[in-house]
């Protein structure tokens, strides 16, 4: 079994865009006689012009993002598209996916990079499927109204077994509180043939305001959005990690040159890192 753990600082919301970006133009429809508004699409395909519609905002334009994402505004139980269900008694999210040729190395058996990147994206989606996302990478209404961003703190995580190249693998993940003004995430990794677990991982989320950078209390509002989907379970029972020694002069290899790649920059520093501040 591999075990490893880390303290990280890892930030999981998207940079704003100008509101001029990627606009389309109203158009009013009629359905049963009623005009209705809406912000329209024109396709031409084999000579056949079809249109896609969706509602208007505000100021009378609707994002490409938002038309692309379709964001749920409530509750949803079964995603066919990411083969994603809530579980749990209706608080839980588990998706079903597969081991791609990109995701593993000269062993055909998935990276750790991999296995993280999928641990993320099902904790992104299980706020999906809860109607409480934002325009945020992860955030809640109350967050954004908060100028709040999720920052990952630590995480565990244990692997028994390594999955390989075309495995398919069900992820369930949940979270739970976390003192008072933190959030647990934990996830559960197993063999959809078989049932045997690959790997368990659990993590401590808190907020950061987006502006000032600084970690944030978590407001009422917010708190009222997620508790309800708080539950008492653990992937990982003893999960105090062990403690990682300190380097010092004596290590074997040193490399104090190191920079930031725009490859490892994510959502939330990448306008940061563009006004030069890392």
């Amino acid at each position: 079994m591999t075990s490893f753990s880390y303290n990280a600082c890892c930030y999981i919301t998207c940079c704003s865009t100008t509101d001029n970006q990627n606009k389309q133009k109203v158009i009013t429809i009629k359905i049963n006689g009623t005009s209705t508004t809406k912000a329209g699409v024109l396709r031409h395909e084999n000579g056949v012009v079809t249109s896609t519609v969706a509602p208007v905002g505000e100021n009378g334009y609707i994002t490409m993002d938002q038309i692309r994402q379709n964001i749920p505004i409530k509750k949803q139980f079964v995603d066919p598209y990411r083969q994603g269900r809530i579980i749990e008694e209706g608080v839980g999210y588990g998706q079903t996916m597969v081991i791609r040729s990109y995701e593993v190395g000269p062993d055909k058996t998935a990276t750790i990079e991999s296995i993280l990147n999928l641990l993320q994206e099902t904790a992104l989606n299980h706020v999906w499927m809860s109607g409480l996302l934002g325009d945020g990478f992860g955030a809640t209404h109350g967050m954004m109204r908060n100028n709040l961003i999720w920052v990952v703190s630590r995480m565990q995580v244990q692997i028994d077994h390594y999955p390989i190249w075309g495995e398919i693998m069900k992820i369930d993940t949940w979270v739970g509180a976390s003192g008072k003004n933190g959030m647990r995430r934990d996830w559960i990794v197993r063999s959809h043939a078989t049932g045997s677990v690959f790997a368990r991982a659990t993590s401590t989320w808190v907020m950061m305001n987006r502006q000032t950078r600084r970690l944030s209390k978590m407001p009422e509002e917010v708190r009222a959005e997620i508790s309800p989907w708080f539950i008492e379970k653990q992937a990982i029972e003893d999960d105090v990690p062990e403690k990682i020694e300190k380097l010092d002069d004596k290590a074997k290899y040193v490399n104090s040159d190191l920079k930031v790649k725009l490859a490892i920059i994510n959502f939330n520093s990448s306008c940061y890192h563009n006004k030069g501040i890392y």
